[in-house]
């Protein structure tokens, strides 16, 4: 696949992007290079390569969830703008 100067035209023109003729080689330039290297990393042979969602074995940091008082609704109502029968009133958005 080769990346044309109209493609890159479309490109920035959804990007509401206003580029010199200059830019557009250039990036024209930028992503065929891109894509060649995407070409050499698909003759790789990855049959025996499981797959992974990150390289690093890393883990998320949660703490156990522990049930515990929550605030008083009055406290939380205090400061709203509108409040009708113990709940906050906000604008009917259709």
């Amino acid at each position: 696949m080769v990346v044309s100067m109209k493609d890159v035209e479309h490109v920035a023109l959804l990007a509401r992007l206003e580029l010199t003729e200059a830019e557009k080689h250039l990036y024209a330039e930028q992503l065929n290079a891109i894509i060649d290297y995407m070409g050499k990393l698909q003759e790789l042979n990855t049959d025996d390569i499981p797959p992974t969602a990150h390289v690093l074995p890393i883990h998320n940091v949660l703490r156990k969830d522990q049930p515990r008082p929550s605030i008083d609704r009055n406290e939380a109502l205090q400061n709203a703008p509108r409040q009708e029968k113990g709940l906050f009133k906000v604008p009917k958005i259709v």
